[in-house]
């Protein structure tokens, strides 16, 4: 290769970082400091003994740190089907199966399950891991507003009405992890049972949280045979991958045709062996759900006063709409002590650039007072 070419190779890449730089764009890792106001930590539960000993004790019984393939091949572990199994009883559905993160199982559900004269009408603010799988899938793919449910009705019925006779299909989250609003399940319920439509519901932010035991805001439809859902183990359990609950069809669907399951080397053990203790944890500890809900409402106390939205949730926006704005004031929490992460497009729509404040159980009332003293000053 010549020198020239070799200067020239990835010009194309350097002017497209070059440009988000410009914009103020460039994204960089950081290591982590300051107060916990920005993890998905939700419950404390990442760095909890109970987890650290279920680890070791799996270790000491031989359980393996890889899973040498995919689940398919050699991977299968006796610990992820042993997690799968207590799953599907905790959260009272007929079957769960693992995946390796969020991502890989909302990117499987999308582009294996609905079929090409199918229908997927989805929430617009969905994940990136959801618009990854519509990205892929065959099915006919229409966004409806925000939360709500007559535009989820609407899209479904134009669909009938222009004589389609597919499966419709309705994914949503439970809870938004930008906006910290939740999704009007009644009201999607209701869709669905109109329509004959199947739900796909991501409860990556509310599992733990909300909930039962910590079930979720979709914990009661578990069970249906018309309702997938979603469950994240890298937030509020402490650990890493997901969990997808539903039929037992849908499981065995996913296990043949689910190419980022079939394709993909297995979760670690280990980490099964963890999810596993945690959703123990979920039910045997309930004080760290009662703990951080006391967080969330005196945050909302003093926090709305300086803009942020009280949403009932652990997750609190303050929009500031103004990119550079936002990143100034984040800048300024960081620098008081405080990790607070500044939100721009394209992660969220154009013009609500925002503070995501996210509550934790790591963090008391005294730093929640001490972050609205600070965030005060920044803003004035």
């Amino acid at each position: 290769m010549t020198t020239t070419r070799a200067a020239s190779l990835w010009d194309a890449h350097r002017a497209d970082l070059s440009a988000l730089s410009a914009k103020a764009r460039l994204r960089s890792l950081s290591a982590r400091r300051g107060t916990d106001f920005s993890s998905n930590d939700y419950l404390a539960m990442a760095g909890a003994p109970r987890l650290a000993q279920a680890v070791g004790a799996a270790i000491a019984r031989g359980v393996p740190l890889g899973s040498g393939g995919s689940r398919l091949l050699r991977g299968n572990d006796p610990e992820h089907e042993a997690l799968e199994t207590e799953a599907a009883a905790f959260f009272g559905s007929e079957a769960a199966l693992f995946f390796s993160s969020g991502y890989a199982a909302n990117v499987a559900l999308l582009s294996t399950l609905p079929q090409r004269d199918d229908l997927i009408v989805h929430d617009e603010l969905i994940h990136a891991s959801m618009h990854e799988g519509l990205r892929l899938t065959r099915a006919t793919a229409v966004a409806a507003p925000h939360n709500d449910a007559q535009g989820f009705a609407d899209a479904a019925q134009e669909w009938r009405a222009a004589g389609h006779t597919g499966r419709i299909w309705l994914a949503f989250e439970s809870l938004y992890s930008m906006d910290g609003d939740s999704a009007p399940l009644a009201d999607l319920v209701a869709v669905a049972e109109r329509y004959d439509a199947v739900l796909l519901i991501d409860e990556a932010h509310a599992t733990g949280v909300f909930g039962t035991n910590g079930r979720g805001l979709a914990g009661g439809l578990d069970g249906r045979p018309d309702t997938i859902v979603l469950r994240t183990c890298g937030k509020a359990l402490g650990c890493e991958g997901a969990l997808v609950l539903g039929p037992q069809v849908v499981r065995d669907f996913l296990v043949n045709r689910g190419r980022p399951f079939i394709f993909s080397t297995a979760p670690s053990p280990l980490v099964a062996a963890a999810v596993r203790e945690a959703l123990r944890m979920l039910a045997d500890e309930p004080e760290r759900r009662t703990d951080l809900h006391a967080t969330i409402a005196h945050a909302e106390r003093v926090l709305a006063p300086l803009g942020a939205q009280a949403t009932g949730t652990q997750i609190l926006p303050l929009i500031l709409h103004d990119d550079a704005r936002t990143m100034v004031v984040a800048g300024k929490l960081q620098a008081a002590g405080f990790d607070v992460r500044g939100i721009r497009p394209p992660t969220v729509p154009q013009g609500t650039s925002r503070l995501r404040i996210s509550l934790t159980r790591n963090v008391a009332t005294a730093d929640v007072d001490a972050l609205a003293l600070a965030l005060k000053e920044a803003l004035a």
